[in-house]
């Protein structure tokens, strides 16, 4: 197969479905190019080495990027978002309908408005293209606070179910990202559920990492990694980690990453008084696991909604993979995961005392059960969400979306 993969965020940026996922297809013997913006996720800002241009081509790992113009942000303005991800979509757009006929079909990563830009630049090839459902629109960014987003919660609605009809597949990371999507009227038999996985390599300790300014000796270290971000909710951790403190004097949290709640965590920090939590900026992906590997739980939360119900956060795997307990303070399909493996502690989302509970809770186990929960993780997570799986799915699934617009054509 020759593939076109059109993504808003790809490497250097942190994405599930970026080089690792387009080496695997070339290695399955497909040719694969990307379609992206400059990098600017999460901060909004354009990363070092690269500036915005007309056009820029790269070779990574041996994959052809194609690196277009969008405008760089991530904050907490609704206007800046919406220009971020318009400019991406129409400069993916326009490049694409110029490519798209040396292909066989089109693959498109979140956000849906890749979709819309697939749709045109397919609409003279008439080459197949597959969305991949992520988290849904409009009730993620209704969810996420930004203002204006309920007044536009009917146009996008509207733009959605436009893409799901013209999308020769679709592919869902939850089965109840499925379900939802076949209340809303999509064929169930366009719908393919492909878990996400974890970066396998970086989910082994490299020894790169400089763990000396964490303050990991002699503590009870429960870690946070990834999006400092909104939704995530993380005040509920900094307040049950201070809470919690009282009981068990040794128990630290870190929250380790970017977002736009950075400096609001530091603050709460600060209000609370909170010695025992620290926050620091994002690593590299290739120093992460020497991080994880050195806390006795990985932690997560989201903020209480029936749309996080349905989504599996990608951390759910990565923690797995790590052979850590996990504490989710999420509700739904990923905490089910976790507690059928028996690889953690789950509790309601928003809820302080809970989550301070099961700190305390944690902390005071006998270290072979915390080690029992971690090992009991790491199979589940070769059972259900392997990354060799994931590809295979995918690969069958691109293969049918051909056979069938061929199909159909004759």
């Amino acid at each position: 197969m020759r593939i076109l993969f059109i993504t808003q965020w790809f490497e250097p940026e942190p994405t599930v479905k970026g080089i690792m996922f387009a080496k695997a297809l070339a290695e399955r013997g497909h040719h694969i190019e990307i379609v992206t913006g400059f990098p600017n996720y999460p901060a909004g800002k354009t990363y070092p080495g690269y500036r915005v241009e007309y056009y820029k081509r790269e070779i990574i790992d041996g994959i052809t990027v194609h690196r277009v113009p969008l405008y760089p942000s991530h904050n907490n303005s609704s206007v800046g978002r919406i220009l971020n991800y318009l400019t991406f979509m129409a400069s993916a757009a326009l490049f694409s309908a110029f490519r798209a006929r040396r292909f066989d079909v089109v693959y498109c990563y979140p956000p849906i408005t890749g979709g819309l830009a697939a749709i045109f630049a397919t609409l003279l090839s008439r080459r197949p293209f597959l969305i991949d459902i992520q988290d849904l629109w409009p009730d993620s960014v209704v969810k996420s606070g930004m203002a204006g987003t309920r007044k536009m919660e009917k146009i996008l609605a509207l733009m959605c179910d436009f893409v799901y009809r013209r999308a020769a597949g679709i592919v869902a990371q939850s089965k109840g990202i499925k379900t939802r999507l076949i209340e809303r009227d999509v064929q169930p038999d366009k719908i393919s559920v492909v878990y996400n996985w974890a970066d396998e390599r970086a989910a082994a300790p490299a020894g790169l990492a400089d763990l000396s300014s964490y303050g990991f000796d002699n503590k009870f270290n429960i870690v946070y990694g990834g999006n400092l971000g909104r939704v995530q909710g993380l005040e509920v951790m900094v307040r049950a980690a201070h809470f919690a403190r009282r009981k068990v004097p040794h128990l630290q949290l870190l929250l380790i990453g970017d977002g736009i709640e950075s400096d609001s965590l530091k603050q709460l920090v600060q209000q609370l008084g909170a010695e025992n939590v620290r926050i620091a900026p994002g690593v590299p992906r290739r120093m992460i696991g020497d991080i994880f590997a050195a806390a006795d739980v990985l932690a997560m939360h989201l903020w209480s909604d029936p749309l996080f119900r349905i989504t599996i956060p990608q951390k759910t795997q990565f923690y797995m993979a790590m052979g850590k307990p996990i504490l989710i303070g999420v509700e739904g399909e990923a905490a089910d995961f976790v507690t059928q493996a028996g690889a953690g502690v789950a509790v309601p989302s928003d809820n302080v005392q809970a989550m301070a509970d099961a700190m305390i809770r944690l902390s005071l186990m006998p270290k072979e059960l915390l080690t029992d929960m971690g090992r009991r993780g790491h199979e589940a997570y070769w059972r259900i969400f392997s990354f060799s799986t994931a590809i295979a799915e995918t690969e069958s699934t691109l293969q049918k979306a051909i056979q069938d617009i061929r199909g159909n054509a004759a």
